[in-house]
């Protein structure tokens, strides 16, 4: 199965696909939800990957002891400190290279634009914030290493909104996942938490589109 079809399977039918990766192993499990929170946060063309949902559904899993709490926090921190990180040294090394190239498609100049008003609103603090809105999170990381916000300062905010961002989702799955109403709308709800985090991101889009339509 390719890497775009597991996504695909993981929107279609979160509860099949993760049953599916448990199935597999420990290693397997625990490994594809790295992959994929790390890859979300760490490579800034695949900023569309569904961290805070597999964050939350992990999180059901591991209410009815699927998963090992303690082992999947430690597994989530990590994947999403070291993406952020990663995402950083590209940004610092290759990023002006890669917006001028024009071959990330993702990387719109909308998006750019509402990543960079973010950063200067926020400074630092833009880093562990960030982590709450998707694409934001992708992009924010990229732009200061690209900014040339020192290290030290980065690692710090990083490590903060890494470890916060994945605890709350994974947590949130694990002390709601058990209740009948959660286990009976779980697709519906997992839909709910990518749009509700998409939303923010679409609204502040369509803002600077319209906005610049004004002001033309």
């Amino acid at each position: 199965m390719s890497f775009i079809n597991m996504i695909i399977e993981l929107l279609r039918d979160p509860r099949t696909a993760i049953s599916a990766w448990i199935a597999a192993g420990p290693l397997t499990a625990y490994g594809f939800i790295f992959l994929i929170i790390f890859i979300e946060t760490g490579v800034v063309f695949m900023p569309f990957l569904p961290g805070d949902s597999l964050l939350f559904a992990s999180g059901c899993f591991a209410a009815d002891g699927s998963f090992n709490i303690v082992t999947l926090l430690a597994v989530a921190w990590a994947a999403a400190i070291l993406g952020d990180q990663c995402n950083f040294m590209i940004g610092h090394f290759f990023g002006k290279k890669i917006i001028a190239s024009g071959k990330v498609k993702v990387m719109t100049p909308e998006r750019i634009e509402k990543s960079e008003a973010f950063l200067d609103k926020w400074g630092h603090l833009a880093i562990f914030l960030g982590r709450f809105f998707p694409f934001i999170r992708t992009f924010v990381p990229f732009l200061a290493g690209v900014g040339g916000m020192k290290w030290h300062s980065f690692v710090l905010f990083n490590v903060l909104g890494g470890i916060t961002w994945s605890t709350v989702f994974t947590l949130l799955g694990f002390f709601f996942g058990g209740i009948p109403f959660v286990q009976e709308h779980f697709e519906l709800l997992i839909v709910g938490i990518v749009a509700v985090s998409v939303v923010p991101t679409v609204v502040g889009l369509l803002k600077a589109k319209f906005g610049k339509k004004k002001e033309a």
